[in-house]
């Protein structure tokens, strides 16, 4: 069985809080294998993750949602830390114009690491979701977003899992375990007491989980494509009202809400919120009747 671990690091808007961080955002995710990544990572990034107990030396990709401070001036603090702790393997960063930004700050100061820190370039144009990482398990995507500069959203996309039913196999009487089933998975089929048994006569498909993260955006329907379907969607809220989300290129709650609906997501949080919003109680208020919406904190964690 597997499980991911959302853990939301920092969910203030712009500047922080006595009780909110910058953004960044944490993902575990737990199989036979174990892998960890980060979603953006302002300022003060590697506090809260220790202050999580989590293991920032497990962290060998961070995905970059856009290049304002509050989603990335953590990066130089994080990159000397792991140095400082003799890392020696490569660390990936994702983001649009990574190259760019990424070199600017490993040129920055005296130091020099003793690992490689590899930019890769996201595309922040068009409507097309790009698949960045993939593995035999799941695929990390991206798709450009609305934003006063380049940015992008991201997925995290486990891929849908081949299960034997036992139920079915004992039916046919199979044994309840063995290699007949690795060898069912990789071939298709097996031959069992000279009876060709398919794969399908035995099992069942168990629909992949999926999370996704805004960034920081205004309404777009290139969030509705990549949301599609999600278990849990992370999106900006950064104005509960629409007095202000046009100059600033955020989204509202209203058009969040829209965008949970059309793209039919099982599980809703709110982060980036504006230091303007000093009430939490206020904020709750506003989605009391939406049971699968939450207001993000930080520290708080979600298990999918």
């Amino acid at each position: 069985m597997t499980q991911i671990e959302v853990t939301f690091l920092g969910t203030t808007a712009g500047i922080p809080t006595k009780y909110r961080n910058h953004a960044s955002i944490h993902l575990n995710y737990r199989s036979e294998n174990e892998f960890c990544y980060l979603f953006d990572c302002g300022e003060g990034t590697q506090r809260q993750i220790f202050s999580a107990g989590l293991n920032f030396m497990r962290i060998n990709e961070i995905f970059i949602s856009h290049w304002h401070a509050d989603h990335f001036a953590g990066l130089l603090g994080l990159m000397e830390t792991m140095n400082l702790e003799q890392r020696q393997k490569a660390l990936t960063i994702f983001g649009p114009e990574a190259t760019e930004f990424v070199n600017t700050l490993l040129d920055l100061g005296y130091a020099s690491k003793k690992f490689d820190v590899i930019p890769v370039d996201v595309p922040y144009e068009g409507e097309d979701i790009a698949n960045l990482l993939e593995t035999d398990e799941f695929c990390i995507a991206s798709i450009p977003v609305k934003h006063s500069i380049p940015a992008v959203a991201y997925a995290f996309i486990e891929k849908d899992r081949v299960k034997i039913d036992k139920e079915k196999t004992k039916l046919l009487g199979l044994p309840e375990k063995g290699p007949i089933y690795k060898k069912m998975k990789e071939t298709g089929h097996v031959l069992f007491k000279n009876k060709k048994i398919m794969l399908g006569d035995v099992s069942k498909i168990e629909r992949g989980k999926k999370i996704v993260y805004s960034g920081d955006t205004m309404a777009t329907n290139n969030m509705i494509k990549i949301a599609a379907g999600a278990d849990l969607l992370i999106h900006d809220s950064t104005f509960f009202t629409d007095s202000l989300e046009k100059d600033y290129k955020h989204t509202t709650l209203d058009e969040v809400l829209e965008i949970a609906g059309k793209a039919a997501v099982k599980q809703l949080i709110l982060t980036h919120i504006s230091r303007r919003y000093q009430d939490v109680d206020e904020l709750k208020e506003k989605i009391k009747d939406y049971p699968n919406v939450k207001l993000a904190k930080d520290f708080m964690q979600v298990v999918i």
